[in-house]
């Protein structure tokens, strides 16, 4: 696996940091498997030492899984068949977890001989608590042992909260605000189509709007059909020539 190493040791760098504050920026076609396709390269790309990178999100169950390398899909995803391992130890936790080197890993036998597999010495798991019971865990990997020390994980995984929650926060807003505009818009084309629909029969019959609508609500309770959709048809028949076969209340339908 062509994991990237580094020999540095300080974990936040100013290509991380400006990476991360453009991941904020929410746009039309961003979606959580966007994110974390960008967070996992912004990890590999900006953290010394990271030779690779996966980020998970969890609700009840696995909700979805992105990694740099397929290995590291199959690494995460062998943890389900496996008593123990560090990502189970720190969803469970909810505590950061290190495994200096996967050589002489014994807490995790079963893991560890499927990361030596891979080609990974060095392991950081960092769970970060999203809104609504949702976790993320964003896991690091070095094909060098020691590669993410104790001293500076704290810090890192303190910015990767801060900003990790603010983006995927801010995306579920967009994404809430977007289906309340679709439905609106939906809700507002209905209205005027009705309002056609009523203007047809007024026409017609001579009535008044609230009886036209009070006749498409019988009309539309007699089919069994939305009020919205009978308007549809009603106008469709309109522009076509059809003609209207709504009439006045007691006409027949």
């Amino acid at each position: 696996m062509p994991f990237r190493g580094a020999d540095t040791t300080e974990l936040i760098t100013p290509v991380l940091v400006r990476d991360l504050a453009a991941l904020g920026r929410v746009r039309e076609e961003t979606s959580s498997e966007s994110v974390l396709r960008r967070l996992v390269t912004m990890l590999v790309n900006g953290v010394p030492g990271c030779s690779g990178g996966s980020a998970e999100l969890w609700g009840e169950e696995r909700a979805l899984l992105s990694a740099s390398h397929s290995e590291l899909i199959v690494l995460a995803e062998s943890e389900d068949g496996v008593p123990a391992g560090p990502l189970t130890e720190a969803r469970a936790r909810r505590t950061n977890v290190i495994i200096p080197d996967v050589l002489h890993e014994s807490r995790w036998p079963g893991y560890a001989g499927m990361a030596i597999r891979c080609g990974v010495r060095s392991v950081l798991v960092m769970p970060i608590e999203i809104a609504d019971g949702w976790l993320l865990l964003l896991t690091l990997y070095s094909v060098r042992p020691a590669a993410f020390p104790d001293r500076a994980v704290p810090a890192l995984a303190q910015t990767l909260a801060e900003q990790v929650t603010v983006v995927l926060t801010n995306m579920w807003d967009f994404d809430e605000v977007r289906t309340d505009a679709a439905q609106m818009q939906e809700a507002l084309a209905g209205r005027a189509v009705i309002d056609q629909a009523k203007g047809i029969i007024m026409q017609a019959s001579g009535c008044t709007a609230d009886e036209a609508f009070q006749e498409l609500r019988r009309i539309s309770q007699h089919h069994q059909v939305k009020i919205a959709d009978l308007a549809r048809l009603l106008v469709s028949e309109h522009r076509t020539g059809g003609g209207v076969t709504a009439g006045r209340r007691g006409g027949t339908a």
